[in-house]
């Protein structure tokens, strides 16, 4: 394949607390044509079933997929395809890693902001898990634990921002 001629790819990034909806807005871009989605939650499901106990097993079992997954992202974007990562960018760390997925494929990219209170991400969670539809379950507590350590994307981090409300 000419390297000229392939269309350059776009990571999609989505930054949202637990049940703003990045899953679903996930799906909508990732119906478009020569666009995947990768899902952290459906891997972490996948993989290690038995191991996520805790806050603390999430961050090690998403820290080893972000390792694996790594070569194949780059490898996706390098060759054109587009990616939705349907992986939280709640952190500037988590960001951090995926800033280098842009600077080392060269993709195009937009970070999606679902803003929303946190009233109504607990109403969705309770809603997500009394339907049974999700691969975990997230208690009111877990939320804000989880919540403590959500940071807003800034402007000075560099990435196309586009804010859902």
């Amino acid at each position: 394949m000419n390297r000229d001629t392939v269309t350059p790819a776009t990571l999609h990034l989505l930054c949202g607390k637990i049940a703003s909806g990045k899953s679903t807005l996930a799906a909508r871009l990732g119906a478009e044509p020569g666009c995947v989605i990768l899902s952290e939650d459906h891997w972490l499901a996948a993989l290690y079933p038995d191991q996520l106990q805790s806050v603390a097993d999430y961050i090690r079992c998403a820290a080893w997929l972000k390792t694996a997954m790594t070569p194949h992202l780059l490898a996706l974007l390098r060759t054109g395809v587009s990616v939705v990562l349907d992986f939280p960018a709640n952190t500037q760390a988590n960001r951090a890693w995926m800033r280098s997925l842009i600077t080392q494929s060269a993709a195009q990219h937009q970070l999606h902001y679902l803003d929303l209170p946190d009233d109504l991400c607990k109403s969705r969670l309770r809603a997500r898990n009394q339907s049974g539809t999700h691969a975990f379950a997230t208690s009111d507590e877990q939320f804000a634990l989880i919540t403590r350590y959500f940071e807003p994307p800034q402007e000075s981090e560099g990435f196309n921002l586009v804010r859902h409300r």
